[in-house]
């Protein structure tokens, strides 16, 4: 199946955020059908805090390094295509499937400053890297992110107008982050005739595939999330080690060989 069959609304796929080579292997043994980056967890492999941190050549040497490690497809999540203006966003969706990318995110929020763009220059950011997937040798995927809910710098009516602006401007999928409620969600996938991704973190990692599916969802990411329980186990084992002087963390690792089989899978 293509990456772009994947989307089905009410029948929705894991997209798996994987770090390095070695998690995007273990996720594709695991089951995964599709893998995409996380700009968060790659940040964090870097020592560096999540929010354009990382620039476009070290996001795509880092994807890749994912797309020779597996034999599915893999997505960027390449936060605001790396600049402001509508021409960066179409050179990154260029670059990016010269690289082999399926697709990739590029939200709304300009960096370092963290706020949205005015709704217009969003749309056309989009527009322009409309055109360019559209160009591309291959079948692309460009997916628009509404980030202001999560970020706490517009509210669900205006982050409707931006997705309903996206898909005006070409977008093949869109996504809003972290909604309050998963009616919230219902009413966001309700609103556009693309698909939608939802983010399974935060309060939303309560929920259940079948959960996304009512509320017509066609795709799960993680986001950074699956990283932060791997940097909550450091956490947690290096705690007991320097504060108490114990290792019991430690006992509860995966087996070396269980690893090794699933690093050593046939890619699909």
């Amino acid at each position: 199946m293509t990456f772009r069959a994947m989307h089905r609304p009410f029948n929705p796929f894991v997209l798996a955020n994987a770090w390095d080579a070695g998690s995007a292997k273990m996720l594709q043994a695991l089951g995964a059908q599709a893998i995409a980056t996380s700009s968060a967890a790659q940040a964090f492999t870097l020592g560096r805090p999540d929010g354009g941190t990382i620039s476009r050549d070290e996001a795509l040497a880092h994807a890749q390094d994912l797309i020779a490690a597996v034999g599915i497809p893999v997505s960027g999540d390449f936060e605001n295509g790396f600049g402001d203006a509508p021409d960066t966003c179409a050179e990154t969706v260029r670059l990016s499937a010269e690289i082999g990318l399926a697709g990739i995110c590029i939200e709304d929020i300009a960096f370092p400053a963290g706020t949205p763009y005015d709704p217009k220059l969003a749309a056309e950011r989009i527009k322009a890297a409309a055109a360019a997937a559209r160009a591309a040798p291959q079948d692309f995927f460009l997916v628009a992110r509404a980030d202001g809910i999560m970020t706490g710098h517009y509210d669900i009516t205006e982050a409707i107008a931006r997705i309903q602006a996206f898909e005006a401007a070409g977008a093949d999928g869109v996504y809003v982050p972290l909604p309050k409620t998963m009616d919230d969600l219902t009413r966001i996938c309700a609103s556009v005739s693309i698909p939608v991704n939802a983010l399974a973190a935060g309060p939303f990692a309560r929920y259940t595939l079948s959960d996304f599916a009512k509320a017509g969802v066609a795709r799960v990411s993680l986001g950074s999330a699956l990283a932060r329980v791997t940097h909550h186990a450091i956490h947690d084992a290096a705690a007991a080690i320097f504060g108490d002087g114990t290792f019991i963390p430690l006992s509860h690792g995966m087996a070396g060989d269980a690893v090794d089989a699933l690093l050593t899978a046939q890619k699909r």
